[in-house]
């Protein structure tokens, strides 16, 4: 399809309220699923994570990397096990999560940025003792969870003019090494910060009311709503953790969190600078 340039101005004239509304605030990322697999999709997020820096909103990227974790382990000959959509993660294999997302995943997503033009600094959870976590159960071996967030390196990446990129490993007091759930670490590290927003990019559109059924879309849902939607059986399964960290964010003081779909190109774009947005939002 062309577009003429009358078009294209009107595109941009649409958009002045919105980048006026997210100028100079904090917009928290947390960027995984089949947007983090496919290479078209990834360079589309990329891009508009740039352009968004570029027009003077702040973006922290939280990643994930379960895809990159489960072919490395396959590669050592490790079988890969989930307890309750949690990874069973023992010595040897949160030695590989430390190595496969602070090091391969994190620094992929920042050349990626780089070569868009944009201005990036890989973290993670251990710099600055950024995520102070303890054993969240035996039974999960070591997963942990989340007592504190340190954010003056993020702030301090942010006041240099680079895009934080974080992976979500984390170290209690004795300097043991957790993998963290990136859904978490993203939920707590946009109340620490402040953020304005908080958006999760998922496999699906968001939440339906029949979850076979995508035109079946909720749009909005107040926090008070979510253990009647629980309740009815519209959040279950895997979107159940995924609802409960957007509410702990919001209940923390950012002002509303969205989960989007990530098979959908510049679905972040969609969603800040449109009034239909994209996905469900919980206020």
């Amino acid at each position: 399809m062309i577009i003429n340039n009358e078009t294209r101005a009107n595109i941009l004239i649409d958009s002045l309220p919105y980048i006026q509304k997210y100028n100079g605030k904090i917009v928290v990322v947390k960027y995984g699923g089949n947007a983090m697999t496919d290479e078209k999709l990834k360079q589309a997020v990329m891009s508009d994570i740039v352009l968004l820096t570029l027009v003077g909103i702040k973006i922290v990227l939280v990643h994930g990397g379960g895809p990159e974790i489960n072919d490395m382990l396959k590669r050592i000959g490790k079988k890969s096990e989930f307890i309750n959509g949690l990874r069973y993660t023992d010595e040897e294999t949160v030695d590989v999560v430390q190595m496969v997302l602070a090091g391969k995943v994190n620094k992929d997503l920042v050349s990626l940025l780089h070569r868009n033009k944009g201005k990036a600094l890989g973290l993670c959870g251990l710099d600055g003792n950024m995520i102070v976590c303890e054993q969240l159960d035996k039974s999960f071996g070591f997963v942990g969870e989340i007592k504190k967030i340190n954010s003056d390196i993020i702030n301090n990446t942010l006041d240099n003019g680079y895009i934080p990129v974080i992976s979500t490993v984390g170290t209690d007091e004795k300097g043991q090494v957790y993998n963290i759930n990136a859904d978490t670490a993203a939920a707590r590290i946009a109340a620490e910060l402040g953020a304005e927003n908080l958006i999760l990019m998922t496999d699906i559109k968001g939440l339906l009311e029949n979850k076979d059924d995508e035109t079946t879309l909720i749009k909005s849902v107040g926090v008070s709503e979510v253990p009647y939607l629980k309740k009815q059986g519209i959040i279950q399964g895997g979107m159940i953790p995924k609802i409960d960290c957007c509410v702990e964010a919001v209940r923390r003081g950012v002002k509303k969190s969205i989960i989007i779909d990530g098979r959908i190109p510049h679905s972040i774009l969609i969603e800040l600078f449109t009034s239909e947005g994209a996905g469900t939002m919980i206020s």
